[in-house]
């Protein structure tokens, strides 16, 4: 006594088929039971519990899968999240780079973007350390329009004879220069 199962339209059998339309519609939804939820054809045939063989073997149901990744992408909404995120992060970084770069370009040229020796930006940290009051300010604060933050802006110049700019030495690290 053997039952015979039926083959359905889909090449397998009406519970095979079912399941794989479950986890497909579960992929879809980003509500996986017991994947990961990428949208991947072994995800599928994992979430809907079936062997490769038999997923591969219902063509329509593929046929359906492969229709809805070419029109709406294999990315769930979170990758895509995730992917925007690390686009702008990049262009951050992108744009701090440039900026590091430029910064220590001046100073290797002798301009007035930061100390032009190792002996001048040890000496150039005694004196900012010294007057720059131990309140958080960073660079961009140091040229606001607050008298006493002016006052020594100006002294630190006076003292150095060039322009003061937190963080050169760490641009130098992060961009790979000295």
């Amino acid at each position: 006594m053997t039952t015979r199962r039926t083959i359905t339209d889909d090449g397998v059998s009406a519970a095979t088929a079912e399941a794989l339309r479950a986890a497909m519609q579960r992929l879809f939804e980003g509500k996986p039971q017991r994947t990961d939820g990428r949208l991947t054809k072994e995800n599928l045939w994992r979430e809907a519990q079936v062997s490769r063989a038999t997923m591969n073997r219902a063509t329509a149901i593929l046929a359906q899968w492969d229709a809805h990744i070419a029109q709406h992408g294999a990315l769930t909404a979170g990758e895509a999240r995730r992917d925007e995120e690390i686009s702008q992060l990049c262009a951050k970084l992108a744009e701090k780079t440039q900026e590091c770069t430029l910064l220590v370009g001046a100073d290797r040229h002798g301009g007035v973007a930061g100390p032009t020796s190792h002996r001048a930006t040890r000496r150039w940290r005694r004196v900012a350390h010294r007057l720059i009051p131990r309140s958080g300010l960073a660079g961009a604060e140091l040229e606001s329009d607050d008298a006493s933050t002016k006052t020594t802006h100006q002294q630190i110049r006076a003292q150095m004879g060039v322009m003061p700019l937190i963080g050169v030495a760490n641009c130098r690290k992060s961009s790979g220069y000295g």
